[in-house]
């Protein structure tokens, strides 16, 4: 017998829909528990509860699976744009199942993105607690010297908002650019744009090239690479992603070829 757990969540774990959207469903009476549709999300559920969805049996809650991806730019990392942009989720190769990204990556940022099919785990990844560092190669318009990169490294406060204190290095001059490696634990909302303009710096291109033990690589523009299960069980102690379900041997990286038009990341 399972534990009990919300029915949102169980709903989420499922893949039909987000958390947020399956109470939308719930209170629209389109879930039914045990032969009577609910009105409030408010309801514990276990193994022993039958559930349908417009009168459709509950598929059965699937493993937690991770996927890598490289976010191009251009893409609002969103399910749906309220001004009709395109989104990462428009783009992802066919045959991926419905998923959540880990966070956000801005529109103009690129590089790796974590995608999810489980609520939970998406939300163990963005914890602050969980402490990992994302690092990301970042282009700056000018001639920064170590010691103007000082202020990030001891932390900066940026319109009332206090910013912990950076991993900063500087790779090389390219002309009237500079890049950097940068290092951050905390992820807040366009924080290294925010701080790097602080200093007087302009972001003119941004890729994330690490998200804790997981990395971009070699992945290309535009492809999806699943996280192997007993990855995560070392990563994350997710047991269940290796035992206690019936796990397949990983398939081969989805691949999507990019458009003419997509970033290359620098040498």
């Amino acid at each position: 017998m399972s534990e009990p757990e919300r029915i949102a969540k169980r709903l989420s774990r499922a893949g039909v829909a987000s958390r947020r959207e399956a109470e939308r469903m719930i209170e629209a009476g389109r879930v039914a528990v045990n032969g009577k549709l609910i009105a409030s999300p408010a309801l514990n559920v276990t193994d022993h509860d039958r559930i349908t969805v417009d009168g459709q049996p509950l598929p059965e809650a699937e493993r937690p699976r991770l996927w890598l991806y490289h976010k191009p730019a251009g893409l609002v990392t969103s399910a749906k744009d309220e001004k009709g942009r395109e989104t990462v989720f428009d783009k992802l190769p066919e045959g991926m199942p419905r998923v959540m990204s880990v966070g956000r990556l801005d529109l103009t940022s690129e590089g790796l993105l974590l995608l999810t099919n489980d609520g939970g785990l998406k939300r163990k990844l963005e914890l602050p607690a969980t402490g990992w560092l994302r690092k990301y190669r970042v282009r700056v318009k000018g001639t920064p010297t170590d010691a103007d990169l000082e202020p990030l490294r001891k932390g900066i406060e940026v319109e009332g908002e206090r910013f912990q204190g950076m991993e900063v290095r500087l790779d090389r001059q390219q002309g009237a650019n500079a890049w950097l490696t940068v290092g951050l634990r905390e992820g807040k909302n366009r924080e290294i744009r925010r701080a790097m303009a602080e200093i007087g710096l302009d972001v003119n291109r941004l890729i994330r090239i690490s998200y804790g033990p997981f990395r971009l690589n070699e992945l290309k523009p535009g492809e999806v690479e699943e996280v192997k299960p007993r990855v995560l069980r070392d990563q994350l102690g997710l047991e269940a992603a290796v035992e206690g379900h019936a796990v397949a041997k990983p398939k081969r990286p989805f691949r999507k070829k990019p458009s003419p038009s997509a970033p290359r990341r620098p040498r």
